[in-house]
């Protein structure tokens, strides 16, 4: 699928300009999955993304919400409370993310600032089997306004009167690597979980799956969804675009490479890296 220029405008000029303003000085573009995702996420629909690795799946699926966060907090109306639920299977992935996330967060508050607004400072927090007492009370009193964690503690949040209220806001749930889930008991056990925080939330939770593999897809967005409800399917492949070339240095080939021909190889891979 080809990004038509009138579909990427259409998309920028949805969200806040502080938001577009460091996508766009950070990335210049969008990727096509980008381009698709946003529109259905900004209509409150359930998205499963399907794109592989590399391709912005994770901006895909939180720029919108974060664009919504940053406006209610220019106009004073930000809680401190949970909207966003992040949930990965794996503890390392969490920490990566809550680190990601802190980059397009500190770069729109920069944007902000140059633009004379109100500064909005989100706050992402992770829980998961690692997180200390101490920072699990913390979250209690003081909650993020983005949480990443995994199943099981989503469960355990569930399960005490402190986890509930802390989730009674959220109004938006990212699962990640979905394709290691479907078709497990963890799986199950967190379709399980899903449908009490949509209970304790008290509202249909915006529900976005990303994978970079996913077979079959039909049964993965029906996973995603719940029973009765429509998942909008956001496909972009499963493969990288590669660019494939075969190089050799200006010197002979011998059997024996001499210091000068790996000289010019280093000197190549460096040009190609910084490129």
């Amino acid at each position: 699928m080809d990004i038509l220029e009138e579909d990427v405008l259409k998309v920028f000029e949805s969200f806040h300009p502080a938001v577009s303003g460091w996508f766009m000085n950070t990335f210049g573009e969008a990727t096509e999955v980008q381009v698709q995702a946003w529109p259905e996420i900004r209509k409150k629909k359930n998205t499963l993304i399907a794109a592989p690795t590399g391709s912005g799946k994770t901006l895909a699926a939180f720029l919108a919400s974060i664009d919504e966060l940053i406006r209610q907090g220019i106009t004073g109306g930000l809680p401190q409370k949970t909207q966003v639920v992040y949930v990965s299977p794996l503890k390392a992935l969490s920490n990566d993310i809550e680190k990601n996330l802190q980059v397009p967060l500190q770069g729109i508050r920069e944007e902000l600032k140059n633009s004379d607004l109100p500064d909005v400072e989100l706050k992402v927090s992770v829980r998961t089997g690692d997180t200390s007492v101490a920072e699990r009370t913390g979250m209690i009193k003081n909650p993020p306004h983005i949480l990443v964690t995994t199943p099981e503690s989503l469960y355990l949040m569930l399960t005490s009167k402190s986890g509930r209220e802390m989730l009674s806001n959220v109004n938006t749930l990212i699962v990640d690597e979905i394709h290691a889930l479907v078709g497990s008991k963890r799986g199950s056990h967190l379709a399980l979980s899903i449908e009490r925080l949509e209970h304790v939330a008290q509202r249909k939770l915006v529900r976005i799956g990303l994978s970079a593999t996913q077979k079959p897809i039909e049964r993965v967005a029906a996973f995603l969804a719940g029973s009765g409800n429509e998942c909008t399917i956001v496909d972009t492949g499963h493969r990288r675009k590669l660019e494939l070339a075969i190089e050799v240095p200006g010197s002979p080939l011998t059997a024996v490479m001499a210091h000068e021909v790996w000289g010019e190889i280093y000197e190549r891979l460096v040009g190609l890296i910084n490129n």
